[in-house]
C-alpha cells in the first residue's frame, strides 16, 4: 500500500474526534531510523490528528527530558533508560506506544587506527556516548559483561554530531551510538557488539513514544490518532520492505529527516524490532513487559549510580489505553 493509500484508509476508518487545540502541538524526535519517519514527512501525522504540527529534532533522550518537563513540547520519543531515569524522578508522563525494541540500529563501534580487536583491548580507552540514553546504557551493560569497571575505560558524554566530530579530530577510541553518526564511524571502525547482543546478555533496550500526562488526559483522541500512524506505518513496512530499498522514494524521505545516506537505510531499518498492534498490547510490552524491563533499567542506572533510587512500579507510566483507542471503529 502507498503513504497515499495508508494516508486514506487511516482517515476513513479510524480517526477518533478531535478535540479543538488552540496552541500548537510540539513533538520532539529523534535521529533514529524507522518506517514512521515516512509518515512524518509526508504529513500524515498532521492530517490525522487534524492541525499543522511543529516538530523539533533533539539529540539524545535527556534533551527530550528536559523539553517535556518544561512543557516546551508534549510528546517525545524516548529510549527506555532516560525513560527509566525521567519515570524513577516521577516526571509526569505516560508512554503510549513502544515504537522500536532495539538490536542493530544501535552498536559501540572502535576505530581501526586504535588496534581494538575484543573486549580485552579497550583498558586505558576512551569510548564516547550520550549519557543516560539507551547507547550509554548498553554500553555500561557490555562492560559489566565483559567484566570491565567503567573505571577501567575513560567515558566521555558527547551527542551523536559531537561524537562524529570527535572521531573525525581522533579524539576518542570508540563510541556506543546510534545514526547518522553510527553511519558515519563504521566506515573506519568495526562493531564490537550491538544493542541486540547486549540485550541478549539480558539488558534490552527499546523506544517509546510518550506524552505529558495533563496532556494526555485532554487529548487521548490525539495520541491514539498518532499511535494509528506509527502502526500503519510498520504494518506496512513488515508487508512490504521493498517499498524501503536503498534507492526508493521512502528511503530518500527518511534520510533526509535524520541525516543519514538513503544507502544505509534498508540495514538501519532492519536493525530493529517493531512491535505490532497485537505485541503493542501483550505481556511483552504495554501489557507489563515494558513496565517491567523499565524497572530492571533503574536497577541498573541505581548500581551505575545514574540515578537515586527504583520505584516500586513503573506501570503507572504506561498505558495501553491509546492503542486500544487507536483501532476502534
Amino acid at each position: 500500500m502507498s503513504m497515499k493509500g495508508l494516508l486514506s484508509s487511516l482517515l476513513i476508518a479510524a480517526t477518533l474526534p478531535l478535540t479543538a487545540i488552540a496552541a500548537p502541538i510540539v513533538i520532539g524526535y529523534q535521529t533514529g531510523v524507522d518506517p514512521s519517519k515516512v509518515a512524518q514527512a509526508d504529513g500524515v501525522f498532521d492530517k490525522a490528528i487534524g492541525q499543522p504540527l511543529d516538530w523539533r529534532r533533539f539529540n539524545s533522550g535527556p534533551d527530550v527530558v528536559a523539553a517535556l518537563a518544561s512543557g516546551s513540547i508534549q510528546i517525545g520519543n524516548l529510549g527506555s533508560s532516560p525513560f527509566a531515569a525521567a519515570t524513577s524522578r516521577k516526571l509526569p508522563i505516560v508512554t503510549f506506544l513502544v515504537s522500536t525494541q532495539i538490536h542493530s540500529a544501535e552498536a559501540l563501534v572502535v576505530r581501526n587506527a586504535s588496534h581494538i580487536n575484543d573486549y580485552h583491548d579497550l583498558k586505558g580507552k576512551t569510548l564516547a556516548t550520550p549519557f543516560v540514553s539507551t547507547s550509554h546504557y548498553s554500553l555500561l551493560a557490555a562492560l559489566k559483561h565483559w567484566g570491565l569497571k567503567p573505571g577501567d575505560v575513560k567515558i566521555v558524554n558527547l551527542n551523536p554530531p559531537e561524537i562524529a566530530a570527535a572521531w573525525k579530530r581522533g579524539d576518542i577510541d570508540g563510541a556506543f551510538v546510534w545514526s547518522p553518526a553510527l553511519s558515519q564511524i563504521e566506515k573506519d571502525g568495526k562493531v564490537l557488539t550491538d544493542a541486540k547482543q547486549v540485550g541478549e546478555w539480558g539488558n534490552p533496550t527499546f523506544e517509546v513514544w510518550v506524552a505529558r500526562k495533563d496532556f494526555a488526559e485532554q487529548h487521548p483522541e490525539v495520541l491514539a490518532n498518532y499511535a494509528h500512524v506509527v502502526l500503519d506505518s510498520l504494518y506496512h513496512y513488515a508487508q512490504h520492505p521493498e517499498d524501503y530499498s536503498a534507492t526508493s522514494e521512502n528511503a530518500q524521505k527518511i534520510a533526509k529527516l535524520v541525516g543519514v545516506s538513503a544507502q544505509d537505510i534498508p540495514g538501519l531499518l532492519s536493525g530493529s524490532l517493531y512491535p505490532t498492534y497485537p505485541q503493542q498490547l501483550s505481556p511483552q510490552f504495554l501489557g507489563g513487559g515494558t513496565a517491567t524491563a523499565t524497572k530492571a533499567t533503574a536497577k541498573f542506572l541505581v548500581e551505575q549510580q545514574r540515578i537515586p533510587a527504583v520505584l516500586t512500579d513503573y506501570s503507572p507510566f504506561i498505558s495501553t489505553k491509546y492503542v486500544e483507542l487507536s483501532h476502534k471503529p
